[in-house]
């Protein structure tokens, strides 16, 4: 039995009220997860005298030059927070709510974990590594909840607006600078060998980077769905493109046991989209048929590019001057010009 107008308004308005509450838990997820960011900063690296990629990175050079009397949590949020003053003016308020969040919940964790006297590990290489794989671990699940730690991200994605470089290519550059600048350091020039930190940090850096990817790539899989549902196509659409904001293409298609019309909804989504998608469908019609495959490539807008910047712009020129062409009235020849003519075909 099909649901009524009112029956889906109310469904629709229970399924807002999940919405928030995932907001809410992906908030909570982004606080939580980087407690291993903290231990392995505070508890790992910093005993061992190794500096790190990245804004923290830099905190911990300023921590080491100032014998400990700067604490690496107050040089990260007045970092951050500049960095975001920055931000919010050149990229936008949308960027900077949930980085906003993710700022002060790192520099939470660094307050609240001691800086251990005694490393947790005592070898210095395997603490790099599995500060590595802490911290990328942290900053993925962060990602995949739309949040940020800010720090260098807000510089590659100022450097992405203005300038066609990869966020991964500005983002490495950082880190090789910042792990560079620790060369200086008193602790590390009176080593026997001064360059092993050095080293033991860009593995750091590249653990970090290999656990971002695991994470990242695990949840970054597209889905497509196909949904069948005989009276309430138009209403999953519509709900599909307001709730989940992607967009819905419309099939018409025939059942060929019952010869009856039927409307196909399709619509590709992100793998952590999908049950959002399910729950859109539950609500409106429990009924319907669906089918779910996982794509391996999704390009266009919303997903992946296989343009640049430069290509994309002109390529959205010319959709405009198409578009202005179409809309653009045919003129029409005056009758003047119709009688000019007619004398020069009969001449």
């Amino acid at each position: 039995m099909a649901k009524t107008a009112e029956q889906i308004k109310n469904d629709l308005i229970a399924f807002r009220k999940r919405r928030v509450v995932r907001d809410i838990m992906e908030l909570l997820t982004i606080f939580i997860c980087l407690f291993p960011y903290g231990v392995a900063i505070n508890r790992l690296m910093i005993p061992h005298g190794i500096v790190g990629g990245g804004l923290t990175g830099l905190t911990e050079i300023i921590y080491f030059a100032s014998g400990g009397v700067i604490p690496v949590w107050i040089t990260t949020l007045a970092l951050n927070s500049m960095l975001l003053v920055v931000a919010i003016w050149l990229l936008g308020w949308k960027f900077c709510v949930r980085t906003i969040w993710g700022v002060l919940g790192l520099t939470v964790w660094f307050r609240i974990i001691p800086i251990a006297s005694t490393p947790m590990l005592t070898d210095p290489f395997m603490s790099c590594v599995v500060s590595g794989l802490f911290c990328g671990a942290a900053l993925g699940i962060t990602y995949l909840n739309n949040g940020s730690t800010g720090g260098t991200d807000i510089v590659a994605m100022i450097v992405n607006k203005y300038k066609h470089v990869s966020l991964g290519r500005v983002l490495f550059a950082c880190d090789v600078l910042i792990i560079s600048c620790a060369y200086f350091l008193p602790h590390i020039r009176s080593l026997e060998h001064p360059l092993e930190p050095l080293v033991m940090g860009l593995c750091f850096t590249f653990m970090c980077m290999l656990s971002v990817d695991t994470v990242m790539n695990n949840a970054r899989q597209s889905v497509q769905f196909f949904i069948f549902s005989r009276r309430n196509a138009e209403d999953i659409a519509d709900a599909i493109s307001s709730q989940v904001h992607r967009g819905v293409t419309m099939l018409d298609g025939v059942g060929w046991y019952s010869q009856r019309p039927m409307r196909v909804v399709t619509v590709l989504v992100k793998k952590f989209e999908a049950k959002e998608v399910m729950d859109v469908i539950k609500a409106i019609d429990p009924n319907a048929f669906v089918s779910q495959t996982v794509v391996r490539g999704v390009y266009g807008k919303g997903f992946d590019t296989v343009l640049n910047k430069k290509e994309q712009a002109r390529a959205r020129e010319i959709e405009l001057a198409y578009e202005e062409a179409e809309s653009r009235p045919v003129e029409q020849p005056s009758v003047a010009g119709d009688t000019v003519a007619r004398n020069s075909e009969a001449e």
